[in-house]
């Protein structure tokens, strides 16, 4: 075993703890000043304060580290003392021999304390500070230690005298050999029956050789360095392989055996192997990440040999295929490289990344065929499958409820979930059958995400009696989505208490998000209690031997080296990808709430805390989103000539293939360009292109074929063809209401709107002008809500003179979120307008306030030039022009004609030529 099981309950003192006090004593002496002795430096001193901090931190886990286990965790902070320290725990505990002995050692470790009178201590003497972690470890230890009773104590010394039995015995052979003096350590050992251990592995060999004779396997797993089979790789091996004991506290084989290697010539015993089934579970991930990091540059034969062993020795460790199928494939040979990924999946199915699952034995696959049909649900569903995927879940839960497994039930359900809120469908009867029905037990139709708001509560409560905790932090960001697309319609909608408030709450979003942040905090408590087969977590030792020296502290380095002095000290990362995966995500979803809310500076910090924080963790597809979001912000607010200088960099680190985020992006930012630029025929090539993307099958891309709709709309738009993007416009609205689209509606009854205006129909804008206006209050669309009420005094403005007051009132109600969080075109649109309210207003004095006028479109002018947005910056120098005619200013006149005259020449001088961005 890799630790020593504890038994849960009060603070006991273990050998563990014993060997902490010893080396907490050597740490702060109290008869030492300065450096105590084993040191040579201060580095070396902290490196050992911060060993003795992260294990005395760790001392409420099950599981406690062997001694030998300990020492090799001493021995990773690489330290010229680490022989003497290890050297003397090992003495220290092993003449301990008595009660005495043990009331002797606690009443120095006592010593260690800093008393009452610390304060008229020595300069530079170290003490122990009681209220220091290191402090209160060290009196609970002593209060453990003095509540003991006689028995108690006798019960202690015993295990240290186990505790230290199989350093002992490892260490005394290697002496022995060295003195030449040959001395058997079992003969030693008082309390060994040596002709009984004997007779047992005399069994076992037999047993083992019957086993060979009669044709049968010997499972036992093999974990030797690579040097090792350098040394025999061309000699002729005989193994035997002796089984020393197979125990499992949680239903796995963990199982660890002897090995010895004899060669033809005559028995060269090359020592024994040790290993468990983790350690080997460990080595291949190891030579996993070796072979992903450096490519082809790894050796093929010699890894090769060596999984070709371990596959003979212990065919069911399944990773060794994929092990074979990654070093196949980075010395291109797909051939090989194919046949081991098949026997992988032959050989994994139903078993990886299923750590709930146990595994089957015999003839029971209970627990495997519910996870692969929740396995082909979501593949159904990846790839744009919704009929099948639907089946497949529904079946699902049937096998699920019927095998009484909750965990595959739980995350089922929140499959469905992810199915019913991406995928449109506009009905869900019978989704989960008759055997499993939340909403049918209510007896009454409900609307497709009344069911949807069901599901994930049910999920998401299912999910906390499970303690999931990463289900339920996905849960909690797929509820954060639906409060955040969704109004909350009450299940019963009759009688005197129903509630009218038929609108979002950004208060249950941002409630949402943050438990869903809480997983790191979560994780952290759970992690201390569930450590992987007694193993401390070290990971700190890796950064502390990668970054020795790196802090100012370290006299004995040179200054060169002090980069990431920061490293050294901070905490740990023991926080899987899965989980930084689901942090990472609860960010990208408030970028994407604060960006429907309408706050670009909220919306791009999110986007950039994700991109520059979660970057190593996310996958590719929410990376590219990221990204997405901060290049859209480049072109809204500075232009399109640092957003392709950006999306030049995106597409080198991202592949930008059909239907990723960065090709939509790139697509829909060439359609804005040649829309203000007038570039028509660009502009529909484009939208094509688009509408290719998404995928034929019905309530699959919806977001994807809306998008396209709307651009196509707005390109028959820019062409004047407005009987033609009028109905696509409807279309596309009755697309997006059925399919429960409500953001999408709110932006299409504006687009209808300015249509409309565009057409000389003003009147009959102004409807769905208020009607986007509607949308926009219930969904809290605040900058859309802005735009709208732009578009609506436009309208107005577009009746006559006399609407023009109210025009100017609505624009200046709207103005400062316009000009807060609205883009370039967003700030230059309510700039014109507004010039427009003052010079069609009878009252103002254009001569006696010019600055209000000139402002606002020198203003639009300069925004609408970063744009290249030609028909709108002819209007604002029109208006200048018309302002300095009033004012008497002839030259400024005839500059701001000459602008209006080149802006009018680059729309009707359009040179139709293929973008090379678009190829």
């Amino acid at each position: 075993m890799a630790g020593i099981v504890k038994v849960p309950g009060a603070f006991d003192v273990t050998p563990h703890k014993v060997s902490l006090c010893i080396l907490l004593q050597v740490y702060a002496s109290p008869n030492q000043v300065f450096v105590p002795f084993p040191f040579s430096s201060f580095a070396q001193h902290n490196r050992l304060g911060l060993f003795l901090l992260a294990l005395t931190k760790s001392c409420d886990d099950i599981l406690e580290p062997k001694l030998h286990d300990l020492i090799n965790q001493l021995r990773e902070i690489g330290s010229s003392s680490i022989d003497w320290l290890a050297n003397h725990l090992i003495s220290r505990l092993s003449s301990l021999s008595s009660p005495d002995d043990l009331f002797n050692l606690f009443t120095e470790v006592r010593g260690v304390l800093a008393g009452q009178d610390a304060s008229v201590v020595e300069d530079d003497q170290i003490i122990l500070d009681p209220n220091s972690n290191l402090g209160i470890f060290l009196r609970r230890c002593i209060l453990a230690f003095n509540l003991l009773s006689f028995e108690g104590v006798c019960h202690l010394l015993t295990n240290i005298t186990l505790y230290c039995k199989e350093v002992l015995l490892s260490s005394a052979p290697h002496e022995a050999h060295l003195d030449g003096s040959g001395v058997n350590l079992m003969e030693a050992s008082e309390y060994e029956n040596m002709e009984l251990e004997n007779f047992v592995f005399e069994k076992v060999t037999e047993e083992i050789e019957a086993k060979k004779k009669a044709g049968e396997r010997i499972p036992f797993h093999l974990h030797v360095p690579t040097p090792i089979f350098g040394l025999v790789e061309d000699t002729d091996i005989e193994l035997s392989a002796k089984s020393t004991f197979k125990q499992n506290a949680k239903g796995k084989e963990a199982s660890s055996y002897a090995m010895t290697l004899d060669d033809s010539s005559g028995t060269v015993d090359h020592g024994f192997f040790l290993r468990s089934n983790w350690q080997i579970q460990g080595y291949l991930l190891e030579q996993t990440d070796a072979i992903e990091k450096n490519g082809s540059s790894f050796p093929l034969n010699t890894l090769e040999f060596m999984l070709g062993q371990l596959q003979k020795l212990a065919p069911e460790l399944h990773r060794v295929h994929f092990l074979r199928y990654l070093n196949s494939l980075y010395h291109d040979d797909y051939a090989s490289a194919l046949e081991n990924l098949h026997k992988y999946f032959d050989y994994s199915a139903g078993i990886e990344g299923f750590d709930g699952i146990p595994p089957s034995s015999g003839f029971n696959n209970s627990g495997r065929y519910e996870i692969a049909l929740l396995c082909s649900g979501m593949l159904h569903f990846h790839f744009g499958h919704p009929k099948q995927a639907v089946e497949a879940l529904t079946e699902a839960v049937r096998v699920s409820q019927q095998h009484s497994n909750d965990t595959c039930l739980a995350y089922t359900l929140a499959a469905i979930c992810n199915l019913l809120s991406e995928i449109g469908i506009s009905n869900a009867s019978g989704l989960l059958g008759s055997s499993y029905s939340p909403v049918a037990n209510m007896g009454m139709s409900l609307s497709i995400h009344q069911q949807l708001f069901v599901l994930l509560k049910e999920s998401l409560k299912r999910a906390e009696s499970l303690k999931l905790k990463r289900l339920v932090a996905s849960n909690h960001l797929a509820m954060a989505k639906f409060h955040l697309m969704h109004v909350q319609r009450p299940l019963l909608s009759f009688g005197p208490k129903a509630s009218m408030n038929l609108i979002t709450c950004p208060v249950n979003v941002c409630k949402e998000l943050r438990l869903s942040s809480n997983l790191i905090s979560d994780f952290d408590v759970e992690s201390s209690m569930m450590i992987t087969d007694g193993s401390l977590s070290t990971t700190w030792l890796k950064n502390l031997r990668r970054q020795s020296g790196s802090s100012v502290i370290f006299e004995e380095i040179e200054p060169g080296n002090r980069s990431n002095a920061s490293s050294f000290f901070s905490q740990p990362n023991s926080i899987p990808g899965s989980v930084s995966q689901l942090v990472g995500a609860s960010y990208l979803l408030r970028a994407t709430a604060w960006e429907m809310y309408g706050s670009a500076p909220l919306a791009r910090m999110n986007a950039l805390v994700y991109a520059t924080c979660f970057a190593d963790c996310a996958s590719s597809v929410d990376a590219a989103v990221a990204y997405g979001k901060l290049i859209q912000y480049l072109a809204a607010y500075k232009g399109y000539k640092a957003a392709f200088a950006a999306l030049k960099t995106a597409e080198e680190k991202f592949i930008s293939v059909s239907k990723s985020q960065i090709m939509v992006l790139k697509l829909q930012l060439l359609h804005e360009r040649a829309l203000h630029r007038g570039h028509l025929k660009l502009a529909q090539q484009a939208c094509d292109e688009l509408a290719v993307l998404a995928s034929p099958v019905t309530g699959v891309d919806m977001d994807l074929k809306a998008e396209a709709s709307f651009r196509h709309a707005r390109t028959l738009l820019a062409a004047k063809q407005f009987s033609e993007a009028a109905a696509v416009a409807h279309g596309l609205f009755c697309m997006c209401y059925k399919f429960n689209l409500r953001v999408q509606d709110a932006s299409t009854l504006l687009l209808l709107a300015e249509i409309h205006k565009r057409s000389g129909n003003a009147v009959l804008g102004i409807p769905y002008a208020l009607a986007s206006l509607s949308f926009c209050e219930s969904f809290n669309l605040d900058l859309l809500k802005a735009s709208a009420t732009l578009t609506l005094a436009e309208l107005w403005l577009s009746l006559g003179s006399i609407h023009a007051k109210r025009a100017l009132t609505l624009i200046h109600s709207a103005l400062p979120m316009i000009l807060g969080h609205g883009g370039l075109e967003l700030r230059a649109r309510a700039h014109i307008a507004e010039a427009k309210c003052h010079l069609s207003d009878d009252s103002f004095s254009v001569p006696e306030t010019p600055g209000i006028m000139l402002d606002s479109l020198r203003q639009a002018c300069d925004e609408l030039q970063i744009l290249e947005y030609h028909e709108l910056a002819a209007e604002a120098f029109y208006l200048m022009a018309i302002t300095f005619d009033k004012m008497g200013q002839l030259e400024e006149r005839e500059r701001a004609a000459s602008s209006f005259q080149k802006h009018i020449m680059a729309l009707e001088n359009v040179i139709d030529e293929e973008d090379p961005l678009l190829n």
